[in-house]
């Protein structure tokens, strides 16, 4: 019998523009920390005691400067994965991550900033469903395909 895994409580969310409904583009961010380009949402750990909602506008005002959002919609269950062996040091105890995922839409109002006191992204851009799952990083295709299909097939991308 194998070990019980352990995974961290995390919230991704997936960023559309300001222009939403009219136009339907889907923010992506590179890491700084992978050589490689590594495109991904916005996403980070549940602090204990914090609910996942509290966690989402923490998380993008950490990382992407901004928490001035509009809850869309969520994925109606959490999402588990294993980290790579690279990244599974850095994680530890934790040997991946349980996610909630949450469809946002950016204010009018609201300003990005990669700038934030902890960087963890370089640069972002905004692209089309298709052009999304071309661009993000393999890790994290099969589960992204998943929930942009699930927001798609809901009649909201």
């Amino acid at each position: 019998m194998g070990k019980k895994l352990s995974y961290r409580p995390n919230v991704a969310a997936i960023v559309l523009s300001s222009k939403y409904p009219l136009v339907s583009e889907i923010l992506v961010a590179n890491r700084i920390d992978i050589k490689e380009d590594a495109w991904q949402f916005p996403q980070g750990g549940i602090d204990e005691g914090e609910e996942p909602k509290d966690a989402l506008f923490r998380e993008l005002k950490e990382e992407i400067g901004t928490n001035e959002v509009d809850i869309i919609a969520e994925y109606p269950e959490w999402i588990s994965y294993e980290f790579l062996n690279k990244h599974a040091t850095k994680m530890y105890p934790y040997d991946g991550q349980t996610q909630k995922y949450f469809l946002v839409k950016l204010r009018a109002s609201a300003k990005i900033s990669l700038k934030t006191d902890l960087p963890e992204f370089n640069d972002y851009k905004f692209l089309s469903y298709e052009d999304t799952l071309d661009q993000i990083s393999y890790i994290k295709k099969p589960i992204y395909k998943r929930v942009l299909s699930y927001f798609k097939k809901e009649g909201y991308l």
